[in-house]
């Protein structure tokens, strides 16, 4: 059975090899993630090739995410790339680069002396290492531990109640989208937005390049992007909820909260969402999850997110394969307790035009005649995503000859798209419609699918049809 919550695995130096990236994609991966906080561009060239190399191979078509390091504070380097504090500890925080020990350390920004007073609170590591500022000097803080712990190498750094006058787009944030387009990167994860007009700075900057391809996810990481939750989703084609960053920000207490709303509001609007940041951490060190993590991952799958992510688990622990293989399982589970027509009559005042329309009626008969497939031929995704956001029980086998809308599906619920030749003749897309799901799906005699899309293929920009098939 084919698993409808999507699965974004990060790429690292635990999967860089070749092989490595190849079992990744046999074995359930969906989208390749580049973290650019911590790849160089000679790193992501390699992945991407790597990536482009086994699609053609395996004959899948697995997406690639830049994420984009965005407007961020972030430690220097360290010798032997970290050091380690004792609580008490005195050290300096200095604005320009020095190498870091357990005495002193550099950030990125330098007006952060500017921007802190005495007694305030510096977050770092995801908010797990604290100091703070006892002294404030021409160069450099004089900061306190508050408790013990290690920092490493380019590591996030919060102030707590402070809002820094950090840059809407940086420079690095502006050659990495120009990168991104070069290299057809298929999705941009825009970190730190705090509202819409992030979000379109990175639009315009697509709008510059002529690339009306690649799909703008906004990662929601502070009180402020929460706040304006509603404005960030009608300018994106996807949230993320990035609970590392987000759980420093506000109130641990509140990021399931958050993450619900967060996962209805998207689905609502019809754009994607994401779950990330520690959904199996344990598994970095350990071959099995805690009872926690399985429910956390399970919770995400009901509530209707899109996608869950890995990132740490796959990019330095030591168990990425099986990690990726327990993600599944934990889906595959969930996803039979979802209550889907329940997700379809959200849906009832939402699409009133005729795709809507057609997609919700297609979704029901999906559910009440047990269709083990919907198979929606597409030029633009746009059937396959309306389909998605009418959460059908059964999959759905986008089939299109372009490739731009295959990997632009791969993050959307319950969507497998799959790269035909052509699709010209309806009765020859009903011929490949059930090769596709005899493929992919276990069938038996007098199994049923649907076919629905828009006919014909090339000249209409709605869906018009729906058509029963029994195989």
């Amino acid at each position: 059975m084919l698993n409808k919550t999507k699965v974004v695995v990060t790429i690292g130096p635990a999967t860089m090899e070749k092989e490595q990236i190849k079992r990744l994609m046999q074995n359930g991966m969906d989208v390749v993630r580049l973290n650019m906080s911590h790849a160089d561009y000679h790193f992501c060239t390699d992945i991407i090739e790597k990536v482009k190399e086994l699609n053609q191979e395996l004959h899948l078509s697995i997406a690639t995410m830049l994420d984009l390091m965005g407007p961020e504070v972030r430690t220097g380097e360290f010798i032997n790339g970290q050091a380690y504090f004792r609580k008490g500890d005195k050290v300096r925080i200095y604005m320009d680069p020095v190498m870091g020990d357990s005495t002193k350390f550099s950030v990125s920004y330098s007006d952060l002396i500017k921007e802190v007073g005495y007694n305030t609170i510096i977050k770092v590591k995801d908010g797990l290492m604290l100091f703070e500022v006892i002294d404030i000097q021409s160069d450099f803080l004089v900061c306190e531990a508050l408790n013990d712990g290690t920092i490493g190498n380019c590591q996030s750094v919060k102030v707590e109640g402070v809002k820094l006058h950090l840059p809407r787009m940086t420079k690095k944030d502006e050659t990495d989208i120009i990168f991104a387009h070069k290299m057809g990167v298929d999705f941009l994860a825009l970190s730190h937005v705090s509202g819409p007009e992030d979000v379109l700075a990175a639009s315009d900057i697509l709008i510059n390049l002529k690339n009306d391809h690649i799909g703008l996810i906004s990662k929601i990481e502070n009180e402020e992007a929460v706040d304006n939750l509603d404005q960030i989703i009608r300018v994106s084609d996807g949230v993320m909820v990035a609970r590392g960053d987000l759980g420093v920000d506000i109130p641990l207490e509140r990021v399931p909260g958050v993450q619900k709303k967060i996962i209805e509001k998207c689905h609502k609007a019809g754009i994607v969402s994401i779950v990330a940041t520690e959904l199996l951490s344990s598994m970095e060190s350990s071959i099995r999850p805690t009872r926690a993590e399985v429910s956390d991952v399970a919770n995400a799958v009901l509530d209707g997110a899109d996608a869950v992510m890995l990132s740490n688990e796959t990019t330095i622990g030591k168990f990425p394969i099986e990690t990726l293989n327990m993600m599944e399982k934990i889906i595959n589970s969930a996803e039979r307790d979802i209550d889907y027509l329940d997700f379809l009559s959200r849906k009832d005042e939402k699409d009133t035009d005729i795709t809507g329309m057609i997609s919700h009626s297609v979704a029901e008969c999906a559910s009440r005649l047990k269709c083990c497939a919907i198979i929606a031929p597409t030029m633009s995704g746009y059937t396959a995503r309306k389909m998605s956001n009418c959460r059908p029980r059964c999959p759905i086998i986008a089939v299109s000859p372009n490739e731009e809308t295959v990997k632009s599906l791969q993050l959307h619920f319950a969507v497998n798209p799959v790269l035909i030749d052509e699709m010209k003749d309806f009765d020859k897309i009903i011929e490949v419609s059930k090769k596709v799901t005899f493929e992919l799906i276990s069938t038996s005699p007098g199994d049923k699918i649907i076919i629905t899309g828009g006919y014909p293929f090339k000249d209409v920009k709605t869906t018009n049809f729906m058509k029963i098939e029994e195989l």
